[in-house]
C-alpha cells in the first residue's frame, strides 16, 4: 500500500532551491522532512532580478511582509518593461502590467483605439494604461482597492530585487519552518537497480543522503534530471537565436525607474534593472552573429555609471527538458528549462512549478497519471511562453544587421503565427490553455512592434463615433490625472521600504 512521501531532498540552493523549500515548508507540517543540499563553492547565475506581478501571490502565500522583503533584497517596484529599438531603430514602447483602459460595452478598449488610429487619431496605446503612463513619468503607488472605478485600482506591479538576497531571505524563512540545510558537493547519485529511481546522494565528505523524493534545483548543470536520469533537453535555438549573456552591475545613476528597460542591439538586446543602490545590466546576444568581446564592449559602453566588478559571460541553451518529472525526481528552475529574461519569466516558472508540485504531490506509489499531468501542464506553460518570447524577435522591421534579417525571416511555430494572423485581421486575441500572457500583453507587444491590424472589431461601429472618441479622450485624461497624484517612485521607496546603504 502506498504511503506518504516523507523525505524530500532539494539539490541546489539559490532562488529556485529556497523558493521550493519555502513553498513546500509553508504547507507541510508534521511528519515531513525537507533538506536542501547546496555547496557554497558552486556559483549561481544570479541575474534574475526582475519579476512579473504573480510573485506577489507567492510572497503573500508565505505571509511575507512586502516592505520587509524589499528592504532585505534592495528591491524596487516594476510597472512594466520598456522596449527600445525592437520594431525599428528609434522605436520605444512599454509592455505595462495591468489592463489597457476599460472595456466599453462588450469590447476591449484597444478595439476602439484601433478605430481611432485608422481614422487618423494621434494618441498612442501607451496613453490608455496607468502603468505605462506612470512608468514614463517615474511615478509609483500601490493599487487602491477601495477606488474600484478609478485607474488607481488597476495598478499592477512586480519587483526588481537582488536574486541572491531573495534566496537568503527565503532561506531564513524556510529554516524557521524546520527545513534542514546541508553544505556539500555531490559527487555521485545512486539509482535503485530495480526501477531506476534515485536512492541517495553521495557527498564529497562521504556522507550519504537518502530520500523518498528529490527536487533538482541544480541550475543548468541539471545534476539529477539531466546527468543522472538522462532526460533529453529540447533546444529551441532555431527560434530563439541568442545563446549568451554578459552581465555586470554598475553604480546607480539618479532615482530608480519603476520599470525594466530592454534595448535591442545589433545581435541581441541589453537589460537594465534598477535596484535601490545599484543597477543590474546584461547583454543577451547570439554567438553566431557576435563575439563575446564585442558583446562585452557594447555592454560596457552603454552603462549609466561605472561598472562594479568584472563582466561575466553566461552561456545558455533556450529550451526545456522533454519531461520535468521523471520517476521520483522533479526539476525546478534552470534544471527544467531556460528562457532569456526578456519578459522576466524564469523566477515565475519556479513559482508555478512549486504550486503544481503541491497540487500533485506524490505518495510512494508515484502514480503515473500524476506525473503525466505535471509534465503536460509544464509543457503547455513553456510552449506558450516560448511563443510570446519569439514574438519579440519575429515582429521586427529591422534590416540593419544579419541578426535581425535572420529573425525577421525565420520560420516560427504555427501556434504563434495563428495568433499573429488573427490579430492582423482585426485586433482579436484568444487566450489558450490558461497561458501566462493575456490579451493586454500580446496587444502591447504586437502594436509596439508594428503589427497593426487592418481593421477593428465590427461591433465598434454600433456605438456612435463621437461617443467612442469622447470615451477615449476621457480615459486618457483620467489616467493622466491619476498619475498626477502618484508620488515619485524614489519617494515611495524612501517612505515605505528603503534599504540600508550597503557597506
Amino acid at each position: 500500500m502506498a504511503t506518504a512521501v516523507r523525505e524530500i531532498v532539494i539539490v541546489g540552493g539559490g532562488t529556485a532551491g529556497w523558493m521550493t523549500a519555502a513553498g513546500l515548508a509553508s504547507v507541510m507540517h508534521q511528519g515531513y522532512r525537507i533538506r536542501v543540499v547546496e555547496s557554497s563553492e558552486i556559483g549561481i547565475i544570479g541575474v534574475g532580478e526582475a519579476t512579473i506581478p504573480a510573485i506577489k501571490l507567492f510572497n503573500t502565500a508565505l505571509g511575507l511582509d512586502e516592505d520587509a522583503f524589499l528592504r532585505q533584497t534592495q528591491g524596487t517596484f516594476k510597472l512594466g518593461i520598456e522596449f527600445a529599438n525592437w520594431g525599428r531603430l528609434g522605436d520605444s514602447y512599454i509592455h505595462g502590467f495591468g489592463p489597457i483602459g476599460r472595456a466599453f460595452g462588450a469590447l476591449s478598449c484597444h478595439q476602439y483605439w484601433l478605430k481611432h488610429r485608422l481614422q487618423g487619431g494621434t494618441s498612442v496605446l501607451d496613453d490608455y494604461s496607468i502603468n505605462t503612463v506612470a512608468s514614463r513619468r517615474g511615478k509609483y503607488m500601490r493599487s487602491r482597492a477601495d477606488m474600484r472605478n478609478s485607474p488607481l485600482a488597476d495598478i499592477e506591479n512586480a519587483f526588481h530585487f537582488d536574486a541572491s538576497l531573495y534566496g537568503q531571505f527565503l532561506r531564513t524563512y524556510a529554516q524557521g519552518k524546520g527545513v534542514l540545510r546541508t553544505e556539500g558537493t555531490i559527487v555521485d547519485v545512486r539509482l535503485k537497480p530495480e526501477n531506476g529511481f534515485i536512492d541517495a546522494l553521495v557527498l564529497a565528505s562521504g556522507e550519504v543522503i537518502s530520500g523518498d523524493f528529490f527536487v533538482d534545483c541544480s541550475g543548468m548543470r541539471a545534476l539529477l534530471i539531466g546527468q543522472a536520469l538522462q532526460e533529453p533537453y529540447e533546444n529551441w535555438s532555431h527560434w530563439l537565436p541568442c545563446d549568451r549573456a554578459v552581465a555586470v552591475q554598475c553604480e546607480s545613476a539618479g532615482p530608480p525607474s519603476p520599470y525594466t528597460r530592454s534595448t535591442a542591439r545589433s545581435a541581441g538586446w541589453q537589460w537594465r534593472i534598477p535596484l535601490q543602490h545599484r543597477i543590474g545590466n546584461g547583454h543577451v546576444f547570439s554567438s553566431n552573429f557576435m563575439s563575446e568581446d564585442e558583446a562585452t564592449s557594447i555592454l560596457l559602453s552603454n552603462l549609466d555609471a561605472p561598472a562594479r566588478g568584472t563582466p561575466r559571460v553566461i552561456p545558455f541553451a533556450p529550451g526545456r527538458r522533454r519531461r520535468t518529472w521523471v520517476r521520483n525526481c522533479v526539476a525546478v528552475g534552470l534544471a527544467a528549462g531556460f528562457f532569456e529574461p526578456i519578459e522576466s519569466t524564469n523566477i515565475h516558472l519556479v513559482q508555478t512549478a512549486v504550486q503544481r508540485l503541491i497540487q500533485l504531490f506524490p505518495t510512494t506509489a508515484f502514480e503515473p497519471m500524476d506525473t503525466a499531468k505535471f509534465n503536460e501542464q509544464t509543457q503547455q506553460e513553456y510552449e506558450r511562453i516560448r511563443d510570446f518570447v519569439i514574438l519579440h524577435y519575429k515582429a521586427t522591421e529591422r534590416d540593419d544587421s544579419p541578426f535581425w534579417n535572420h529573425c525577421r525571416n525565420m520560420e516560427v511555430p504555427q501556434t504563434l503565427m495563428d495568433k499573429i494572423d488573427l490579430f492582423k485581421a482585426s485586433g482579436r486575441f484568444f487566450r489558450e490553455q490558461n497561458e501566462l500572457f493575456i490579451e493586454p500583453s500580446w496587444v502591447q507587444v504586437m502594436v509596439g512592434q508594428r503589427i497593426l491590424p487592418r481593421a477593428y472589431h465590427p461591433l465598434v461601429d454600433t456605438i456612435p463615433a463621437a461617443e467612442t472618441e469622447a470615451f477615449l479622450a476621457d480615459m486618457r485624461q483620467v489616467i493622466s490625472k491619476c498619475v498626477d497624484v502618484m508620488p515619485p517612485h524614489a519617494q515611495f521607496i524612501a517612505e515605505h521600504c528603503a534599504a540600508a546603504a550597503p557597506v
